[in-house]
């Protein structure tokens, strides 16, 4: 590891952690997928909701875990953007299985991925 990637290294960290006060993101993805969980519980449980449900927990619980490793990992900056346009993929998934779920008639519609 020469001197520019030591350099390189210490403004990545310093960026992610300065982005990780003010955003709170580990907390704020685990809120996520703890909120998604809950929500299924009260769903219809229908054929095609049983497999969404099952997307929607996997996806919704890895976009927290895959900007966890993309923290810890701040050795390379081509892995560390590639862990970020996975978390943004979960998400949007996620987003995309809420939109698909039958809620019935028992609860309001999903909410809003938008404010996480």
């Amino acid at each position: 590891m020469n001197s520019n990637d030591k350099r390189f290294n210490s403004e990545i960290g310093y960026k992610v952690n300065q982005l990780s006060k003010t955003y709170d993101l580990e907390d704020r993805t685990a809120k996520f997928a703890k909120e998604t969980r809950s929500f299924v519980k009260h769903l219809p449980k229908t054929i095609a909701n049983i497999e969404d449900i099952k997307q929607l927990v996997r996806s919704s619980g890895s976009v927290g875990a895959n900007y966890i490793e993309a923290n810890d990992s701040l050795s390379k900056k081509d892995f560390f953007l590639m862990i970020i346009k996975i978390c943004r993929k979960e998400a949007k998934e996620s987003q995309y299985r809420l939109q698909l779920l039958d809620t019935g008639e028992k609860i309001p519609k999903p909410f809003s991925c938008t404010r996480f």
